[in-house]
């Protein structure tokens, strides 16, 4: 071979593994989900169930922001922030249950590249903000029972618009951080995520990108929205016991108990499966567990808080018959 004739091969060597490195590393279109059972027999009964809890999710939430949304009496702080779960419950399982459902009526489901980042920063966003508001109607339960002299200028209508406001803005800078570390990963295949929903971890496991700024500020995350959150929550509710241990009155301890007792289920219920979420990589079946804890957060416990909050409460009672007698 020529001298002259060298380099023109050379830069045709060149291009075509330059065509073969962008071909293998493509991203790719779709990602492929997992059904929540792989198992035929139980498909239909998880169908149904699912369908039931997501109705009652939207059926529950949507009843107790009509309910205090016409009654003047419960435009109070405490109210104002139940109806703010509420509306988050409504959209978290919206965002989760009708592909799952979806999954389950059609084997071998599929989920575009975007619909799975959009999921994603959706979920991502919903779940956070439910933490942070825990924990600002942990403190609003405190400024009532044990600084109740303070309770008006504490927790006043531009402070509580504030901290809600702040709730929901806070957990849409982090996941539009995780969603746009995401997105400048590169997907080369295998497309089969292990679960029935677009979480950063199991998208991490099928990135052919190095990852390491994405674990960091998943570190960065958990600790502020799961252990911060968790310890400032339980300093409130510590506060609160102390002082209504403190009352000499049993019908103030009643009452004041009577007044958090609904948000303190609602908490254990909820950290209850970030702490069993946690301990997952001990078991042998951490990717069914995940699968069960997702399903808690996004579907069980959506559909249990209107239950908590109406049964557990008078005044939240008395409004929903209202809005069922004006409907009947």
């Amino acid at each position: 071979m020529s001298p002259c004739a060298r380099p023109a091969v050379s830069q045709r060597l060149q291009g075509l593994e330059h065509h073969v490195d962008t071909h293998n590393h493509s991203s790719v279109e779709e990602f492929a989900l997992q059904s929540f059972s792989e198992e035929p027999g139980l498909r239909g009964f998880f169908l149904v169930l699912f369908l039931l809890l997501f109705l009652g999710a939207l059926a529950g939430n949507t009843l107790i922001v009509t309910a205090i949304g016409p009654h003047p009496g419960l435009h109070t702080p405490m109210y104002f922030f139940l109806t703010n779960l509420a509306v988050l419950d409504i959209v978290c399982t919206s965002t989760v249950l009708p592909k799952l459902l979806e999954n389950l009526v059609v084997k071998g489901g599929t989920i575009s590249y975007q619909g799975c980042m959009t999921q994603l920063f959706f979920l991502t966003w919903f779940l956070g903000a439910e933490l942070l508001l825990l924990t600002v109607m942990a403190y609003d339960r405190y400024v009532a029972i044990c600084r109740p002299l303070h309770y008006s200028s504490r927790m006043g209508r531009p402070v509580c618009v504030l901290l809600a406001g702040s709730v929901w803005a806070v957990s849409a800078v982090s996941t539009s951080v995780h969603t746009g570390l995401m997105t400048r990963l590169t997907f080369c295949g295998p497309n089969q995520i292990q679960h029935f929903l677009c979480e950063v971890p199991t998208l991490l496991l099928l990135s052919c990108s190095p990852t390491t700024l994405n674990n960091v500020m998943i570190v960065v995350a958990d600790v502020y929205f799961g252990v911060v959150n968790f310890l400032l929550t339980m300093a409130s509710y510590g506060c609160i016991i102390a002082s209504i241990l403190r009352m000499r009155s049993a019908a103030g301890k009643q009452r004041a108990f009577s007044t958090c007792s609904s948000h303190l289920l609602v908490v254990t219920l909820y950290y209850s499966t970030v702490i069993y979420t946690y301990i997952l990589p001990g078991s042998g079946s951490s990717l069914e567990n995940g699968k069960v804890v997702a399903v808690l957060y996004t579907a069980v416990s959506p559909t249990l808080n209107p239950l908590i909050y109406s049964l557990r409460n008078k005044d939240v009672k008395v409004a929903l018959r209202k809005v069922l007698l004006s409907c009947s």
